[in-house]
């Protein structure tokens, strides 16, 4: 009953819980510098202000660099790019046609108002469209003013955390506190890094093999990356399709899904373990049934905030002993438990009979002779 309240709750407030969740996570980021600056005889309100105002800054040219690559990305589509796409639209539903016995409804092209009718809802009004731009704009002011008063009060919390549980101690309760805070840091700022890794290599990659806006779809395919298990696959779908409708040999496309496949096996064996390390030590099950899960609930943001969530879980649920096998649930599998519960019944067997001979030998030589 309790699950079902707090996935219903999750739906019913999705618009306030998304915006303070993405909030709280960023403010565990910035919380270190912050730290820094206090150190330096900063007041706090200003040192939140001065974080705030870099990360909106970096984030603002982020965001300028990918508007200024769809531009140059969209530009093409219009001319000569354009027509070779509706003609390998045109193509492809005439072999499905006529292959499959499907019609995949794009006989004349790949037309924009269809493709809106499919992705949009069908009976939206224009009041209702101005509603949801007012609501997204609100959102995204809500997390400036969000991040600002976490990152002030950000000790009061974690003295209400402290009376929340009284009977635990204060400084076991705030070291674990601290563990949490750092393990979204590490985990942030490791996805962070491996995705700007995986930019270059995708961008380099595509460079070599002379694919067109190879800086738009390198840098996609690793923004995608902090989507576990589908978001590379979604970044190499694309350069994939793009090569193929733009170059003349199938050399091409193939060479893309072979480069990112090689560079995916590289992130995932060496650059996630190096730079993350077990900060989100996580299985695969659990991750892949959390992302499912994430993406019902909140979308894609879901998918993006849940690693982190269940990671703070995992963590919380250590605390103590009734939850720890949620946490071990959570975790990594351990392959030797079994081999260390086979052995632990003969281990002990060989210690109670030890025990008692050394007993038995104990009362021999304690024995009065008549």
């Amino acid at each position: 009953m309790l699950i079902i309240i707090i996935v219903f709750f999750m739906i019913i407030a999705k618009a306030i819980l998304i915006p303070l969740l993405v909030s709280g996570y960023i403010a565990m980021l910035l919380t270190s510098s912050c730290n820094r600056l206090e150190r330096r005889k900063i007041p706090r309100s200003f040192s939140a202000f001065i974080c705030l105002l870099i990360f909106t800054l970096v984030i603002g040219g982020v965001l300028l660099f990918i508007y200024l690559q769809v531009r140059g990305f969209t530009n093409d589509l219009g001319d000569t790019l354009g027509n070779r796409i509706n003609g390998f639209v045109i193509e492809a539903n005439k072999w499905s046609k006529v292959h499959l016995g499907f019609d995949l409804g794009m006989p004349h092209g790949f037309e924009v108002e269809k493709a809106v009718e499919m992705v949009g809802p069908e009976d939206i009004t224009p009041t209702q469209l101005i509603f949801q731009t007012i609501n997204t704009l609100g959102n995204i002011i809500l997390l400036p003013v969000f991040i600002f008063f976490l990152l002030i009060y950000r000790d009061h919390l974690a003295v209400f955390v402290t009376k929340v549980f009284h009977r635990q101690n204060n400084n076991f309760l705030l070291d674990k506190l601290t563990s949490i805070r750092k393990i979204v840091h590490a985990y942030m700022l490791g996805a962070g890094k491996v995705m700007l890794i995986l930019a270059v290599l995708n961008t380099a990659v595509l460079f070599a093999l002379g694919i067109k806006h190879a800086i738009f779809f390198g840098v996609l395919a690793g923004m995608l990356n902090i989507i576990p298990y589908l978001g590379p696959t979604l970044g190499s779908v694309l350069p994939f399709i793009f090569a193929l409708i733009t170059k003349d040999s199938l050399f091409y496309p193939f060479a893309v899904v072979i480069a990112f496949t090689i560079i995916q096996i590289i992130e995932s064996t060496f650059l996630t373990p190096k730079i993350t390390g077990s900060n989100v030590n996580l299985n695969a099950l659990i991750t892949f049934v959390g992302l499912l899960i994430g993406g019902a609930i909140w979308g894609i943001i879901g998918m993006i905030l849940i690693i982190p969530s269940i990671a703070i879980l995992k963590k919380l649920f250590e605390l103590s002993p009734a939850t720890q096998p949620y946490a071990y649930l959570f975790g990594e599998e351990d392959n030797n438990w079994f081999k260390r519960r086979s052995r632990s019944p003969r281990k002990h067997q060989r210690k109670r009979q030890e025990k008692k001979e050394a007993q038995a030998k104990e009362a021999i030589e304690n024995e009065v002779p008549e």
